[in-house]
């Protein structure tokens, strides 16, 4: 499973790691030196939620950029063991 958001289709980016040692000039140092570099993931914050597509619900996998900027409508859950009330006819 690729790890790709399902809305807005935000996926895995590269970058790099970098390792220094010393410590910055603007604290009385000498600079700091880069001792190493290597490749590291910046992964996607995806979480597995039930979302309402029209009128029917299906499970995505989706970034919580999109949960919280409202891209998405979470399905609505009724509560367990509740009795429908029906109009009544007076």
């Amino acid at each position: 499973m690729t790890q790709k958001c399902d809305v807005c289709g935000k996926r895995v980016s590269v970058g790099n790691r970098v390792s220094q040692r010393g410590k910055p000039k603007y604290l009385g140092g000498n600079g700091r030196k880069t001792t190493g570099i290597s490749k590291r993931k910046f992964r996607p914050n995806l979480q597995k939620i039930r979302i309402q597509e029209g009128q029917s619900v299906a499970t995505r996998r989706v970034c919580t950029g999109c949960i919280r900027s409202g891209r998405v409508q979470k399905a609505v859950v009724r509560r367990p063991f509740t009795i429908p009330v029906s109009p009544s006819s007076n």
